[in-house]
């Protein structure tokens, strides 16, 4: 077994903790996971509801020194979940982690109350102060270029309503200025031609975009989420490159498949049995293996989807709102203009898209619901957005996965039959193991060491650490994967 490089001693002196006062590690007290009041919870819960991907419950009395002990003594438990260091969070949702004193203030400020109590429908009832909020909150965030939003409840809903307008804008387009006929408002409503046309919107293999109808078309992961649900046949999915990694140790090797990927595209672009409308694409697909590309890629994409007058859609709702060391991932790409489309959720904690005025429907009612987002939950974006930028959030990201990503390496290179491919932006992490057993292995075991994580794609583990995860946080990851790297 190889010499432990002593991650645990190593102290970070020259970093100051952007949490006070948080437990010093994690602490597992069973042998076993989930433990015995855990798997009596979820027994008692699945009654109820299906519990059968749970496998740890939060607030659960044999893991309370890990989350209630320091909360007791009026401190903040922000990067150890239950006992767990956690590098999951909520599938990637928690910014500022558990318990964050900023997010307990503003949810008792009179501001948060009123709106709790007197939900608006946003779409007809807008409330005195929303354009404020609007304003010091998601688009002070907005991507360059695009200078509105639209709100919602969801990631796989933001998704959904961006296929909704760029369809409208199409058929806008389409009419040229003429008035929407009788016959299609007549067949619309028979789900015929031309009221309901015959458009697609183009994905890529691996993508992940939601698990409702319209999200479940562009979604090509894993078969279990598209079995038994009625797809549009004819939407299409594309080749996203396959690279080698480290990127820079492979450059013309990935060069070539990124050509390959584009070419294709652009053949599908041209014979699409339905005009394709709109092209959705992760920055990095994270469900499917935290799959990477170039900058030149999506530049391609993006000069692709302006040959051909296609809706480009980032779908930031993973990597946006700071892991991969930008706020936006895609800002790294430096486009020679921007997306048509950004959705966003998980660390933003509301969720919506960016966009320009084009791209508003032509009518009232059109892209519509009850809410139409949520105002509580912006209000926690705003307060979101402010700690990021008072405690440079995005740059911690930059620097402590600079710092995670070396030593991982390190420890690839140590145990290269256990751990290949390690790879990322930011935080923003994963690697490979050698095949989906030992994957599902090493999960388990990280877990019984304290550190709570998860799988994507067929072989991958992931990391998404809140944007308050450090070095010294980095330090207790490394000692788990190396111990357990070492006994695998």
């Amino acid at each position: 077994m190889a010499t432990s490089r002593g991650y645990l001693g190593r102290t970070h002196e020259d970093q100051q903790p952007l949490v006070q006062g948080e437990p010093s590690g994690p602490k597992i007290i069973t042998s076993a996971i989930p433990g015995p009041k855990t798997k009596a919870g979820l027994e008692r819960l699945d009654k109820l509801q299906d519990t059968r991907a749970a496998f740890i419950m939060t607030g659960s009395n044999d893991m309370s020194d890990g989350n209630q002990e320091p909360r007791r003594k009026g401190k903040e438990c922000l990067s150890i979940l239950v006992m767990y260091l956690d590098m999951f969070c909520q599938i990637a949702s928690l910014p500022l982690g558990y318990n964050s004193k900023a997010l307990i203030d503003a949810a008792s400020s009179p501001e948060m109350i009123q709106m709790l109590v007197n939900r608006p429908a946003l779409g007809i009832v807008p409330h005195g102060t929303w354009a404020k909020t609007l304003e010091h909150s998601l688009m002070r965030a907005a991507p360059k270029g695009l200078t509105q939003v639209f709100t919602a409840m969801c990631g796989t809903c933001s998704n959904e309503t961006a296929y909704k307008a760029a369809f409208m804008y199409y058929q806008k387009q389409k009419r040229g200025g003429n008035e929407i006929t009788s016959e299609d408002l007549s067949t619309c409503m028979r789900n015929e031609g031309p009221g309901s046309p015959d458009l697609a919107v183009m994905s890529f293999d691996g993508g992940f975009h939601g698990r409702l109808f319209g999200s479940l078309s562009t979604t090509y992961t894993k078969p279990l989420h598209k079995l038994d649900i009625p797809a549009f046949s004819n939407w299409v999915s594309s080749p996203f490159p396959a690279l080698r990694y480290p990127l820079e140790k492979h450059q013309v090797e990935n060069d070539k498949e990124e050509e390959r990927c584009l070419a294709i595209a652009e053949e599908k672009m041209k014979n699409a049995k339905s005009p394709i409308v709109a092209l959705i694409v992760e920055p990095i697909q994270s469900e499917g293996g935290d799959n990477h590309a170039s900058p030149r890629f999506f530049q391609g994409l993006r000069d692709l989807t302006k040959k051909y007058g296609i809706i480009m859609i980032v779908d930031e709702v993973q990597t946006g709102v700071g892991p991969t060391g930008h706020f936006w991932a895609h800002e790294a790409w430096n486009l020679t203009s921007p997306p048509d489309i950004v959705t966003f959720s998980k660390k933003f904690q509301t969720a919506g898209w960016f966009h320009g005025p084009e791209l508003r429907a032509d009518a009232p009612y059109r892209n519509f619901n009850t809410w139409l987002g949520d105002p509580v939950r912006v209000l926690q974006a705003k307060t979101i957005l402010e700690e990021i930028e008072s405690k440079d959030l995005v740059k911690n990201a930059a620097e402590t996965g600079a710092y995670l990503k070396k030593e991982l390496h390190v420890i690839e290179n140590t145990y290269p039959k256990v751990i290949s491919a390690v790879r990322g932006l930011g935080t923003f992490l994963a690697f490979d193991l050698p095949n989906p057993q030992e994957r599902d292995v090493f999960v388990a075991r990280l877990r019984l060491a304290g550190v709570n994580t998860g799988g994507c794609g067929p072989k991958s583990i992931r990391f998404r650490p809140m944007l308050v995860f450090q070095k010294r946080h980095a330090d207790i990851l490394l000692d788990a994967v190396e111990r357990v790297a070492s006994q695998h």
